[in-house]
């Protein structure tokens, strides 16, 4: 939380002047729906800035690009809170709700969080369709689905890697963070395939 607070008091000379968010971010999207992509946490200069999770940093822009061409999104890019960007059938979440130092939360502010994510996925009864973004947030979606512990083996994260667990669908895929994207280990095929894949599933549970 303090490192949160001072990433906003102390923003890079690009953002200065700007009032940054600096709070906890909540959930974007639709609260009903049946697909739920679950991101790490907020970006210190993206989301901790904008107010909204995915917006005003390279990740994001990359993440709408996909979810516009899947018609997720009405917007290909996620500027800033205000910018009319809706969400279609899909909720946008993350593990961890306040930015944290060099974008890697401690054990301790995944544990503080996980009730909001656990909440969340409890507004509708039933199944729902996940898309964990990078390995960190697969692992927690595993410990909200089933809290008491997974039956062995543990699923283990891959991209496009597809399991079921307490009545609901888990999809792993790539963080689209700059490491990944830049040197071509997540493409936007690669995205949009498990995009893909997860929404034709929410789809048919909703019908």
């Amino acid at each position: 939380m303090a490192w949160r607070e001072a990433a906003a008091l102390h923003p890079p000379r690009r953002y200065r002047g700007e009032i940054y968010w600096g709070k906890p971010l909540p959930a974007f999207g639709e609260p009903q729906a049946r697909l739920v992509l679950v991101g790490l946490a907020p970006a210190a200069h993206g989301g901790n800035r904008t107010g909204r999770l995915f917006t005003g940093d390279a990740s994001g822009d990359f993440l709408f690009r996909a979810l516009h061409a899947e018609g997720l999104a009405n917007h290909s890019d996620s500027k800033h809170a205000a910018d009319g960007l809706v969400l279609s059938g899909a909720l946008l979440t993350a593990a961890c709700r306040c930015a944290p130092p060099a974008n890697r939360p401690a054990p301790c502010e995944f544990a503080r969080c996980r009730g909001y994510l656990e909440r969340e996925l409890d507004l509708i009864p039933g199944r729902r369709v996940l898309v964990a973004f990078g390995a960190l947030a697969f692992g927690e979606c595993i410990r909200a689905l089933a809290p008491s512990g997974p039956s062995s083996p543990r699923p283990r994260f891959a991209h496009g890697v597809r399991v079921e667990m307490g009545g609901r669908t888990l999809y792993g895929s790539y963080h689209p963070s700059q490491q990944n994207t830049f040197t071509g280990r997540l493409t936007q095929g690669m995205l949009r395939e498990v995009l893909r894949r997860a929404r034709r599933e929410a789809e048919k549970i909703a019908l």
